[in-house]
């Protein structure tokens, strides 16, 4: 008796060639590939962490800022209240800074990452060196007073807007540049009104 004879494979494999249709060739040069991407997904992880860290160090935590009490009497008006409001949180380069408790009414400041602090104070007494014969510098529209920190040995300048219903001062060390008084200029002008100058008379006068 004759036994069948096996028909032959409609579809046959090439010798070499998985049933999947790669041969060991093709598994061999994907193992590279796969290799890569293993030794990549670590390398991107660690570039991430990189990149994290060095933001972190762009904006690194600043300590609060500590300021002394001085004469305010209107540090609680409404006027302060708006101008705190009205402040924003960033001058130039400068963020706005949190101050120490207990910190005092109508008061803020923003400081550098390294240096110091341009300091505001709202509701103060009209500064003692404002007369008549003083010379005032328009910024924006509003009119400041500079009391120079140089004679007590300060690296420094205060400023004192002049013509509106509350005096106000802005402490800014020196070389910092026009920003601080601009953009406090500005906050300025949106809270309040602006009314005549009230200097004391010329001592002698």
């Amino acid at each position: 008796m004759t036994e069948p004879t096996p028909s032959p494979d409609p579809h046959p494999v090439p010798d070499g060639t998985s049933p999947d249709g790669t041969s060991g060739d093709d598994e061999h040069r994907r193992s590279p590939a796969l290799v890569a991407t293993a030794v990549a997904l670590p390398v991107a992880l660690l570039i991430g962490i990189v990149v994290a860290a060095v933001l972190a160090n762009r904006t690194p935590e600043l300590a609060p800022v500590a300021l002394g009490p001085v004469v305010a009497p209107q540090a609680e008006s409404p006027e302060c209240a708006a101008l705190l409001e009205s402040l924003p949180e960033e001058v130039g380069d400068l963020r706005r800074a949190e101050l120490t408790d207990p910190a005092p009414a109508g008061a803020a400041a923003w400081q550098p990452v390294e240096g110091e602090p341009v300091v505001l104070r709202c509701g103060l007494e009209r500064p003692a060196e404002f007369d008549q014969a003083a010379a005032l510098q328009v910024v924006d529209g509003v009119q400041w007073f500079e009391v120079s920190g140089a004679a007590e040995g300060i690296d420094a300048s205060t400023w004192f807007v002049v013509d509106r219903p509350v005096y106000v001062a802005l402490t800014v060390p020196n070389g910092s540049g026009p920003t601080p008084l601009q953009t406090v200029s500005a906050a300025i002008t949106q809270s309040f009104p602006q009314q005549p100058i009230d200097p004391a008379p010329v001592a002698g006068g």
